[in-house]
């Protein structure tokens, strides 16, 4: 367990003739000419009959005869071709998500039979990450030390210098080692990549879900490529003005993190969590549960806890900001909520460091951070985080803005607002920018309607990010969830059943539709152990945190 977690290091992604009166595609066809193409082949047996291919796809889109990068890509093959659809594809977010560990995961479940019977699951790299044509701004892992800090987000001037170097030291590596990719990495260019995907396989028009960061990019493309809109669904909605622009000046005031008021929603969320632990059963911290995290926060900020890692026999520190950012993770997954729970409870017990450590392990397992299935040894979500963001927002130019907005956050809207402040503090001196990328306008109407879903305590997207992006697209259907965690994946029967609905006729929720979750943190019946099936969920809904939170620890 790395405790030395680096904000920018976590938090936090889809038929060919369309019948005009369902929105179905027929059956698949072949690439149209000077189509890129993909040669599929069998890989990762042992997690379904998946198979794997490249694309070629111009570095630079306004030189498509210059150089070519690749991007991969993974498919789950319709159960059922026979009757098949066309390709869904996937992104889980990030940014700098892998989309293909997360078909890799989540593909086999993470649909309705009937919607993986009829369409292939594809899943890709975006530009510049994992298994794509990758910006590595470093020769091996190892070289990242320099990069992690032992507190989540800087409290105080000593910590924030220190926060800055760590932020210059990535700064000069990608300036020196970043090459062209790191220019060519915002959104828009991987909108661009998706429509050549979407006709790789032979799609007139696109069928995708996106999630977290993932409806950034669906929105873009729903209004780069709005006639080839088949079936876009954006669930755990960034509000795009807020991620792209800001407001007036807000662009050169305000880090994008803050525009967006992740910590509004994280603390909304938080409340729930004390709200439901009280009012239930079997929370470990309740009663009271509010007042006694105020106290233990304020015990964390006298002075660190020591840890015992379990799995290594390593012993560290566990400060206020970590104690921040373990509550804002399991604010992502609510099925995790009794675990988190129990972890408060041995701090405030003052347990042994070795229960300790056996604790954190059990919530890290119960939110999908610690996994027996082995990743490439350089996973380059340091980089990939600030190319994609930075790139595609405005941003301060100064360090004073991220610590003046951080405290101000804090001190007017809870505990979260320097974490998600902080998140972005690379882009204050970020050596890439594209100016492919797009910032609107996000109001252009769709050949079908998009499927717009908010969770009402969202830690991440909140819920007003969906209100903001149904409002801005004249030909899309808000779907809301009243339930806790990012995003609504696993969480209520009623979204699935709106989403296969979907995905498969193009037939949206009545207007005011909101769904329930099916099962209310700490209800007699929630689980507090996790099966197989349980922890491949948990492990899927891990790839929607934001690469700038934490990553998943092997």
């Amino acid at each position: 367990m790395d405790t030395r977690r680096r904000s920018f290091a976590l938090v936090c992604v889809l038929a060919l003739a369309i019948t005009a009166a369902l929105g179905l595609a027929g059956p698949a066809a072949s690439a149209a000419p000077g189509a890129p193409s993909i040669s599929w082949s069998s890989c990762n047996r042992d997690l379904g009959p998946f198979e794997c291919g490249i694309v070629q796809v111009p570095l630079d889109y306004s030189d498509p005869s210059g150089a070519a990068i690749s991007i991969a890509v993974v498919r789950l093959p319709a159960a059922d071709p026979a009757r098949r659809i066309g390709s869904l594809f996937i992104n889980p977010g990030g940014p700098g998500g892998s989309g293909v560990d997360f078909a890799l995961f989540a593909a086999p479940f993470l649909f309705s039979s009937e919607v993986r019977a009829k369409f292939d699951i594809v899943g890709f790299d975006p530009r510049g990450v994992a298994r794509s044509t990758a910006l590595r701004c470093f020769g091996t892992a190892k070289q990242w030390t320099p990069l992690f800090t032992p507190f989540a987000f800087p409290s105080n001037p000593e910590e924030e210098a220190v926060w800055q170097a760590a932020d210059l030291y990535l700064d000069g590596a990608c300036a020196q080692r970043g090459g062209k990719i790191i220019d060519h990495m915002a959104t828009a260019d991987v909108a661009r990549d998706l429509d050549a995907l979407r006709a790789a396989v032979g799609d007139t028009r696109l069928t995708y879900a996106g999630y977290s960061y993932g409806t950034y990019l669906g929105v873009t493309y729903a209004n780069l490529f709005p006639s080839r809109v088949r079936a876009v669904i954006v669930d755990g909605v960034l509000d795009p003005i807020a991620w792209s622009t800001g407001v007036g000046n807000e662009g050169t005031t305000i880090p994008f993190s803050t525009r967006l008021h992740s910590d509004l929603g994280a603390q909304a969320t938080l409340n729930e969590f004390f709200r439901l632990c009280d009012a239930g059963v079997g929370c470990a911290f309740a009663p009271n549960s509010a007042s006694r995290f105020a106290a233990l926060g304020a015990r964390l900020r006298q002075g660190p806890i020591t840890i015992i890692d379990p799995s290594t026999g390593q012993a560290f520190e566990f400060n206020y900001s970590l104690l921040i950012l373990q509550a804002l993770i399991g604010m992502y997954n609510s099925s995790s909520w009794p675990f988190l729970a129990a972890f408060f409870a041995a701090l405030e017990a003052s347990a042994s460091a070795t229960q300790l450590g056996a604790s954190l392990n059990s919530l890290d397992e119960s939110t999908g951070f610690i996994t027996k299935r082995g990743f490439p040894n350089y996973r380059n979500n340091v980089e990939a985080f600030p190319a994609i963001a930075c790139s595609d927002s405005d941003n301060p130019d100064s360090y004073a803005a991220w610590s003046q907005q951080g405290a101000l956050a804090d001190q007017n809207d809870g505990y979260f607002g320097r974490i998600w402040t902080w998140i972005s503090s690379i882009c204050a001196k970020w050596p890439g920018s594209d100016e492919a990328r797009y910032v609107g306008p996000f109001t252009r109407t769709t050949a079908n309607p998009v499927l717009v879903i908010g969770n009402q305590f969202d830690p991440a997207t909140r819920y007003q990010g969906a209100v903001t992006v149904h409002g801005l697209l004249p030909n899309s259907a808000l779907l809301t969830v009243h339930g806790w965690g990012h995003t609504s994946l696993f969480l209520s029967a009623c979204v699935d059943a709106a989403v296969s609905a979907y995905l498969l006729r193009v037939a949206v929720p009545a207007s005011g539709t909101v769904c329930e979750q099916d099962v209310v943190p700490f209800a007699p019946t929630l689980a507090t152990r996790l099966g197989s099936r349980d922890a491949s969920r948990a492990r899927a809904r891990a790839a929607l945190t934001p690469n700038a939170l934490a990553q998943p620890r092997d």
